[in-house]
C-alpha cells in the first residue's frame, strides 16, 4: 500500500475503511469481501478530501481504534465523509468520531463495555434487517471505554444496551450509521449480516468481486508492469509464494524464472514437493539453490528470535540477488506479500509488522538492489490466495497447506538452531502432521506444528535413565486468522502422536500438548 490511493478498478464499486487502529480492523474488510464486495482499508492519517476524490469510494466504513473521540486532538474523518452523499458506517470509535464531528457528544471514560454483551433492537432499520424484532436481544461483542451521551441532529436510536444507550444509531435520510459493538469479529454471531445489509442493500454495491475475475484482472497488470521483462520469484514452499509463482507464469510464461531457496529450516520432505510440483507439473523454469549450510552457520549461537528473522531475511535478499546476476536481463523480483502485511505496515501507530513480519520486504528492497518488485497478491487475504490457489488448479493438498513462517523451523526452535535439532524437530513434526492427517482432523485445523523446546527432562526409557528434549505440540482453529482456541482433539490421537515421537525420534523423552489461545490481534503462530 503506498501513500496514495490505487486507481478505481474497471467494473468494481468499492468500499473505502478508514483504518482507526483497531487491531481487528483486517477483520471489517475479510467480512465484506467474503460477501463478493471489494474494499481496501487505508490508515485515518492518509485519509483527507483529496485522497476521498482520488480514491472514488461507493462507501465508507469507520473503524474502532483506541483513541478517545472526546480529546480535540483525536483523528478525525474528513468533513466530506459526511457530505459527499455516500453511505458511511461508524463501528465503535467511528462511531463515537461521527457523532463528535456532527454535534453529538462524546464522554471519556464514562463506563465502558469489552466483551460479550446483548443489544436490544428497539427501532426499524435496514441496517438491523434480519437481525431480529424490536425487542428481541441480540448478542454482540463489545470494546469501548467512552461513552456517547448524544447524538447529533437527524439521527435516532435502533438499538440499544445496558451500557451503552446509543449501541446503533441510523440517519437513513443521509445514509449515515453508527454502532458501538464490532460486527467484524466472529463473536457477533450475525455481524457478517449487518455488514452485508449496509455495503449491499444500503449502499446498494452488486458483490462482483470474485478470484475469476481477480485472475483475469491481476494477469492483466502483470503483463502491463512486466512487459518483456524477466522476473525472478523466490520460492519459500509455502503457499503465497507458490500461487504468486503460478499465476506469474500464466501471465508471462517462461519470462519468469523461479528461486527455491533450501534454507535447511523447512519442513521434512517440502523441499522435494516444491522442486516437484513446479518442474514436473507446471514446467517453470525453477533455480534449486541448497542454502542450508549457510543459513545453519549464520545461525550458529544466535538465540534471540527476532535476530533470527534478520538474520534469515537478510540471507534471502543476498541469495535472490546473487542468482539475480547470472540472469540476463532480470528486472524484477515477486514477493507473495499479503494484504495483511501492507496493511500492518502502513497502520495508524507504525503497527507491529515492524516485528511481527520483519522477514518480508513490504515497502520495498534495499537500495543496492536493481530489482523492481512485483507483488501481485497484495491485495489478498489468506483465505483469498488459498481461493486463488484453487481457481488456478493448484493441488489442493499443497492449498490447504496450514501456514508456515517464512523464518520456518528457526522460530519453532527456541534458543540455538543446531542441524541436530532442526533435524529432531523434522521428524516430530511430520509425525504430528502424519497423524492429523490419519484421523481425519488436517483440514479441520487452521495450523499444528511441533516446537522443540530449550528442556530437558529426566526420564526412564526401559531400564536406563536419559536426559533429553521435551518436544510441545500446538494445534488451533480459526476463523480469521487474528483470534484462535486450541483444537480439542481426540485423545486417542495425542496419545498416539506422543507414543511414536518418543520412540522414533531419538532426542526426545517427554511430549507435552500446547493448550494455549491465540491473543486477539496478532498476526501468526510462532
Amino acid at each position: 500500500m503506498s501513500d496514495t490511493p490505487t486507481p478505481p478498478k474497471p467494473g468494481h464499486q468499492r468500499v473505502l475503511i478508514v483504518d482507526y487502529g483497531s487491531q481487528v480492523t483486517q477483520l471489517i474488510a475479510r467480512r465484506v469481501r467474503e460477501d463478493g464486495v471489494y474494499c481496501e482499508v487505508h490508515p485515518c492519517q492518509k485519509v483527507d478530501d483529496l485522497f476521498l476524490e482520488t480514491f472514488d469510494p461507493a462507501a465508507i466504513i469507520l473503524s474502532g481504534g483506541p483513541e478517545s473521540a472526546a480529546q480535540v486532538e483525536s483523528p478525525k474523518a474528513p468533513d466530506s465523509t459526511f457530505t459527499r452523499g455516500l453511505p458511511v458506517l461508524g463501528i465503535c470509535y467511528g462511531e463515537m468520531t461521527m457523532c463528535s464531528q456532527l454535534g453529538g457528544q462524546v464522554e471519556a471514560g464514562h463506563g465502558g463495555e469489552f466483551g460479550r454483551a446483548e443489544i436490544e433492537i428497539v427501532g426499524e432499520s435496514p441496517l438491523l434487517a434480519g437481525l431480529g424484532e424490536i425487542g428481541q436481544a441480540e448478542p454482540v461483542w463489545m470494546s469501548h471505554g467512552d461513552k456517547i451521551t448524544a447524538i447529533p441532529q437527524g439521527f435516532r436510536v435502533v438499538a440499544t444496551s445496558p451500557g451503552s444507550p446509543f449501541a446503533a444509531i441510523a440517519d437513513e435520510g443521509r445514509r449515515l450509521y453508527g454502532v458501538q459493538f464490532h460486527p467484524e469479529v466472529a463473536h457477533t454471531p450475525r455481524g457478517a449480516l449487518l455488514l452485508r445489509n449496509f455495503t449491499r442493500h444500503i449502499a446498494g454495491l452488486k458483490g462482483d468481486w470474485t478470484m475469476a475475475k481477480f485472475r483475469e484482472e491481476a494477469i492483466a497488470r502483470i503483463r502491463a508492469q512486466v512487459g518483456q521483462g524477466r522476473v525472478i520469484c523466490g520460492l519459500s514452499g509455502g503457499v503465497d509464494s507458490s500461487v504468486a509463482a503460478v499465476l506469474i507464469h500464466e501471465a508471462i510464461g517462461r519470462q519468469l524464472t523461479c528461486v527455491f531457496v533450501d534454507t535447511g529450516l523447512l519442513r521434512a520432505g517440502e523441499g522435494d514437493q516444491v522442486v516437484t510440483l513446479f518442474r514436473g507439473q507446471y514446467n517453470i523454469p525453477l533455480i534449486h539453490v541448497d542454502a542450508s549450510d549457510r543459513f545453519l552457520g549464520a545461525l550458529k549461537g544466535v538465540s534471540d528470535p527476532e535476530t533470527k528473522r534478520k538474520t534469515i531475511g537478510r540471507l534471502f535478499i543476498e541469495v535472490f540477488d546473487a542468482e539475480a546476476a547470472k540472469i540476463d536481463g532480470a528486472d524484477f523480483l515477486a514477493q507473495g506479500t499479503l494484504y495483511p502485511d501492507v496493511i500492518e505496515s502502513v497502520s495508524v501507530h507504525g503497527g507491529p509488522s515492524a516485528v511481527i513480519k520483519s522477514h518480508h520486504n513490504v515497502g520495498g528492497l534495499p537500495e543496492r538492489m536493481r530489482l523492481k518488485l512485483v507483488e501481485p497478491l497484495r491485495e489478498l487475504f489468506k483465505d483469498e490466495v488459498r481461493a486463488l490457489g484453487r481457481e488456478l488448479g493448484l493441488p489442493p493438498a499443497f492449498v490447504g497447506r496450514h501456514p508456515f513462517p517464512g523464518p520456518g523451523l528457526a522460530i519453532r526452535i527456541p534458543g540455538e538452531v543446531t542441524p541436530e535439532r532442526v533435524a529432531v524437530l523434522q521428524k516430530a513434526d511430520a509425525i504430528w502432521l502424519e497423524e492429523i492427517h490419519k484421523a481425519g482432523l488436517y483440514d479441520s485445523i487452521w495450523q499444528a506444528f511441533a516446537v522443540l523446546l530449550p528442556v530437558k527432562t529426566v526420564g526412564v526409557m526401559g531400564d536406563a535413565r536419559t536426559y533429553e528434549d521435551v518436544c510441545a505440540l500446538r494445534a488451533v482453529t480459526s476463523v480469521d486468522g487474528m483470534t484462535a482456541d486450541i483444537s480439542r482433539l481426540p485423545w486417542e490421537v495425542l496419545e498416539r502422536t506422543a507414543t511414536r515421537i518418543v520412540n522414533e525420534v531419538s532426542g526426545i523423552n517427554r511430549v507435552t500438548y500446547d493448550i494455549t489461545s491465540k491473543p486477539p490481534g496478532t498476526i501468526e503462530w510462532e
